[in-house]
């Protein structure tokens, strides 16, 4: 009979990395709709150090008070334990990948940072074969961002960021410039853009350089030496990682006709340059979808699209893994393996 209780990393209040503790927590059961998954391995994201440090950078009428303690993390790779008597397609001992309960669950966590987590079988996708649990924890939340900013949305939800909805652009042909090439959705975002048969301008720091050669792009630009503002023009579509306030400096490669899509779209001022120059800025929430993580499968299967590694840390060092990414300069994902 299984035990009640698991470990966990779990954040009793805001603040830094140390405050992560690894303890004991209560398991959760599949309830209806839902399927519980012994975890192998968590990918981290941005919205995990957003969370643990109470998202001090929105404004505060945005900022979460949840309930203490909370379990962060969304991504997780894993076995299937359980399975609700409702759910159809997915049995005990099948391996799936996910993005748990995002963003409904952005404010209190999650719960992947665990041994085990229950996951509507809606958000599940069977692990691809060909890669293991850790480069599968790698994937869901930087490939659904860089899957519906730039192939399908996947969903009718409000768009929290802008009146309209957000349309991807079609890529073949057009030349698309990433920022951010090297981090967790940059990675992914050139790959899926040669996917699609686009020219790729990849800007990344210098140590990227070898990686973005393997994976097909068509020309570099080191940020650290030179400004990619400064050099490229008339691209058809710049995504923006990166995002922020210095987003629209981009829009001076973009031709007419073109289109800005900033991941982080807060700060962004340039609203009325961009209508000047005639082009679309858009942005989107990204949304937990299996189907579309299923779809994705295929080409994390067939080495179409591959995940790049940072580094691994046991998910009892998740503060070593928090402390890594405050680091910086990340070369794909950070994953923590679970016993």
């Amino acid at each position: 009979m299984m035990s009640d209780v698991m470990k966990a990393v779990r954040l009793h209040e805001f603040g830094g990395p140390d405050l992560l503790r690894y303890e004991n927590a209560p398991r959760p059961a599949a309830t209806p709709g839902e399927v519980l998954v012994r975890v192998h391995a968590v990918g981290l994201n941005p919205p995990d150090w957003y969370l643990r440090d109470g998202y001090r950078s929105l404004p505060p009428e945005w900022q979460p008070y949840p309930a203490f303690p909370l379990i962060l993390g969304s991504d997780m790779s894993g076995v299937v334990e359980a399975v609700a008597s409702d759910v159809r397609g997915v049995g005990v001992g099948d391996e799936v990948y996910a993005m748990v309960r995002f963003p409904e669950h952005v404010m209190e966590g999650s719960k992947a940072y665990a041994e085990y987590v229950s996951v509507p079988a809606s958000q599940l996708a069977r692990k691809p074969a060909n890669i293991d649990h850790v480069h599968a924890a790698g994937a869901p939340m930087s490939l659904l961002t860089a899957w519906q900013f730039l192939i399908e949305l996947g969903h009718d939800e409000p768009n929290p960021f802008q009146s309209f909805t957000h349309v991807p652009v079609p890529l073949d042909g057009k030349t698309v410039l990433v920022n951010g090439a090297g981090g967790g959705v940059g990675h992914l975002a050139v790959q899926l853009a040669k996917w699609k048969g686009a020219r790729v301008i990849a800007v990344a720091s210098g140590k990227n350089r070898g990686l973005m050669g393997d994976l097909g792009i068509d020309q570099f630009i080191d940020y650290t030496r030179t400004s990619a503002d400064e050099v490229v023009r008339d691209v058809d579509l710049v995504l923006d990682a990166v995002g922020g306030p210095d987003t629209g400096r981009f829009l001076r490669t973009l031709k007419r006709g073109g289109a800005l899509l900033p991941v982080y779209p807060l700060g962004f001022t340039g609203h009325d340059e961009a209508e000047t120059r005639g082009i679309t800025v858009s942005t989107t929430q990204v949304r937990s979808n299996g189907a579309q993580l299923a779809q994705a499968s295929r080409l994390l299967d067939d080495g179409t699209v591959r995940i790049v590694i940072d580094s691994t840390f046991p998910l009892a060092e998740a503060a070593r893994a928090h402390e890594r990414a405050a680091r910086g300069n990340i070369q794909g994902k950070i994953v923590l393996t679970v016993a």
